[in-house]
């Protein structure tokens, strides 16, 4: 059976390209939307991947 509770999975979606990774986050503790800097492969460096709807 699959878990119940507040975590979904949400989108990171990179500022610079197309580029995006997913990963779960938890909605009742953090009610704000993630920004994360990650590396992005298209650009080969560190950018800030934005939560995207």
């Amino acid at each position: 059976m699959a878990k119940k509770g507040p975590r979904e999975p949400i989108r990171l979606k990179s500022s610079e390209s197309h580029e995006c990774y997913w990963t779960v986050k938890n909605k009742r503790n953090t009610t704000e939307r993630l920004e994360l800097k990650k590396f992005d492969k298209s650009l080969r460096r560190h950018v800030t991947f934005k939560e995207a709807k």
